[in-house]
């Protein structure tokens, strides 16, 4: 990642080496390398770059409510697909600052690593600590106007891709405070510019939760009714925080012998902590972990002493009541089997947070480790002396997971037994059409739906580096099943083997984790039919992933196809169209005004319907296909949606669905 802070300057292609010079070597000014290096500073040019860049503006509005001056955010999705943020805080400055002598409002907008973030008198905590945040949105914009409301008056500055376009000027006077930010991505940067409301409303969402007592209100104005409001909007507020957090998250799942979620907080120490937990009846393990408000999906230090106390304190105890009976010494337990149907919500808030990475996604500070443990190990103490029915209902689950962990273990052991070498293709499904190549970075593996479309992509793939595993019917959804249930199940048998990835224990924490060594496969592409049944079986493939192998979602390597929907004919001429919108462009443009009646259109709802030259040229083929990379955003969101989706309960299930369905396509 340092060797991308230098800018290599490429000579005319006839200089030779001896014209390299101090000429040669620039310094990219103000935003320029931000511009330069998008990735750098908000992830990728891609959906997450572009949500990233509200979650920047966002975060500065919930610096503000941390500090005690903010209790509302508004944040508008507009019919042109900008964005705008308005808070009701201090304000950003707008005097002159003595060392730059240019408006501290201007340097805020244009000068990466400048802010109030840094001086700890004026934020104690704050996400946004590397100081480029609302710059790099600023750099990243077509166009950014920020009004400012302070000392009794209005300003404002206007911004084109980062360059101020006059000087902080007066526009007005007011008696409220507070920022107004509205921008509009730069669509020469940005591969996708259209904004996701659900993945706004769920991060905006999680902000409600963990800052009780704010009103975050959220109005997309790209759809309105007939009396002209938004026809989706929300309006975010907790009055019980994390413990309402924890309830949303569970709300799909039965809790064990209808706890309550335990709640534990300290503001001792360095680190303020809190933690919102409860037991449930399911099988998997869901923790979400903030720092400082922002979503830490990869874990870290806090996350290491909340899982060390869990375990520590829940041994102790089980074995001082004499839980544990004759097993005592029988099983070794391991880290998992005691957080197995736990959902859990982790907030701490650290003055210098250590993160790796400008986007923030895993925690480093050594002291958050004994932070989280202390407390979580005092209060589960407490609350499992007082609570000894829910406490042996808790142990006995710890014991059935490592049961359940042990069966599953053997049987995955007799899996992978005999086979020395993946490399070399020994062992592998019989199913499976491998690919030549054995570089696992060129290698693609297609999980296709069904025999007879697994028969066609065989014939229209390229061999070298496509590999084809047909899958049979449904598989086993996981979010229901036994642990050892999953590995005796044929169809994720085939799967794990044919990825080539292992189960192994961490010698440090004791945790059984992915080993990807071996990963034989760096694109493993779902690929079902374009109908119900299809977008069922990806979804349990999805779960599985997601529950029992997120390690392949977390370093990018899983995918969806995209086969097209429609083929639109007329004569020899044909379009294929993935959308609503193309399929009546196509058919208009085929018309060439004419009667659109003459022009045919096929609907396609399986895989089967392709022959193998149209797959290929449609889905297969890496010059011409779409792929859709599976990421998870929010933990948070992604467990509640897997929940609903896949859970045992109905309601929440329909009221999903019915929440959504305008925005989903339905096959009749």
């Amino acid at each position: 990642m340092t060797t991308d802070l230098i800018e290599e300057v490429v000579a005319a292609p006839k200089a030779s080496r001896s014209d390299y010079g101090a000429e040669n070597i620039t310094a990219l000014e103000g935003l320029e390398a931000v511009r330069m290096r998008p990735s750098m500073y908000i992830g990728d040019v891609g959906m997450r770059g572009l949500h990233h860049l509200i979650w920047e503006v966002v975060d500065n509005s919930i610096d503000e409510a941390l500090a005690g001056y903010c209790d509302q955010i508004t944040v508008t999705i507009n019919t042109d697909n900008s964005i705008t943020v308005q808070d009701n805080g201090r304000g950003i400055p707008t005097g002159i600052n003595s060392k730059s002598g240019i408006s501290a409002l201007q340097m805020a907008m244009t000068m990466l690593h400048a802010g109030g973030k840094f001086d700890k008198d004026t934020y104690k905590v704050s996400g946004g600590l590397h100081g480029v945040g609302v710059s790099c949105v600023n750099a990243l914009s077509t166009d950014l106007r920020v009004e400012v409301r302070r000392e009794g008056k209005v300003f404002e500055q206007e911004y084109k891709i980062g360059v101020p376009q006059y000087d902080v000027r007066i526009i007005g006077e007011s008696d409220d405070t507070g920022t107004q930010t509205h921008f509009k991505p730069d669509d020469s940067i940005f591969t996708e510019i259209t904004f996701k409301y659900d993945t706004v409303a769920g991060r905006l969402r999680e902000l409600a939760y963990l800052n009780k007592g704010i009103h975050i209100f959220l109005n997309d104005l790209r759809e309105l009714d007939e009396a002209g409001q938004p026809v989706r909007h929300d309006d975010f507020f907790s009055e019980g925080g994390l413990v309402e957090f924890v309830k949303y998250l569970d709300q799909t799942r039965e809790s064990l012998a209808g706890m309550e979620p335990m709640y534990m907080e300290s503001e001792k120490g360095v680190i303020p902590v809190q933690v919102a937990m409860v037991y449930n009846k399911e099988g998997s393990e869901n923790i979400s972990s903030y720092v400082n408000n922002i979503n830490t999906h990869e874990g870290g230090t806090h996350v290491q002493g909340f899982r060390s106390a869990i375990s520590r304190v829940l041994k102790k105890y089980a074995e001082d009541n004499n839980l544990l009976g004759k097993k005592v010494g029988k099983i070794e337990f391991s880290g998992e089997d005691f957080r197995k149907g736990l959902t859990g919500v982790i907030s701490v808030k650290v003055q210098e947070p250590q993160f790796e990475g400008q986007t923030k996604t895993k925690l480093g500070n050594q002291e958050a480790v004994s932070a989280v443990s202390g407390v979580v190990a005092e209060i589960l103490k407490t609350w499992l002396e007082e609570h000894p029915k829910e406490a042996k209902q808790i142990v006995d689950k710890v014991l059935l997971s490592a049961q359940a962990r042990i069966a599953a273990a053997s049987i995955y052991e007799k899996m992978i037994s005999g086979r020395k070498d993946f490399m070399s293709g020994m062992g592998l499904p019989g199913k499976l059409a491998d690919c030549s190549d054995t570089d696992p970075e060129k290698c693609e593996l297609y999980l296709v739906e069904g025999d007879s479309a697994g028969g066609t992509a065989k014939q229209g793939r390229n061999r070298a580096f496509q590999a084809i595993l047909p899958l049979r019917g449904k598989i086993l959804n996981v979010e229901k099943a036994l642990e050892h249930k999953i590995y005796e199940n044929e169809e994720i048998k085939n799967i794990w083997t044919a990825l080539g990835i292992r189960l192994e224990k961490n010698k440090e924490t004791g945790e059984t984790e992915m080993n990807l060594d071996k990963l034989r496969y760096h694109k493993i592409i779902i690929m079902t039919d374009a109908d119900v049944d299809g977008s069922h079986i990806r979804t349990l493939i999805l779960t599985l992933f997601y529950r029992n192998m997120k390690a392949l979602i977390d370093n990018g390597y899983i995918y969806i196809a995209q086969p097209p929907f429609y083929l639109v004919k007329k004569g020899k001429e044909e379009r294929y169209c993935w959308t609503e919108a193309d399929r009546e462009a196509a058919v208009k443009e085929l018309a060439g005004g004419g009667r659109e009646e003459n022009v045919h259109v096929q609907r396609y709802k399986g895989l089967g319907e392709m022959n193998a030259e149209q797959l290929w040229s449609t889905t297969m083929d890496p010059d011409r296909r779409t792929l859709k990379q599976v990421t998870v955003e929010s933990a948070a969101d992604a467990d509640h949606v897997f929940s609903t989706l896949m859970g045992d309960e109905v309601a929440p299930r329909r009221e999903f669905i019915e929440k959504n369905a305008k925005y989903a396509r339905v096959d009749v």
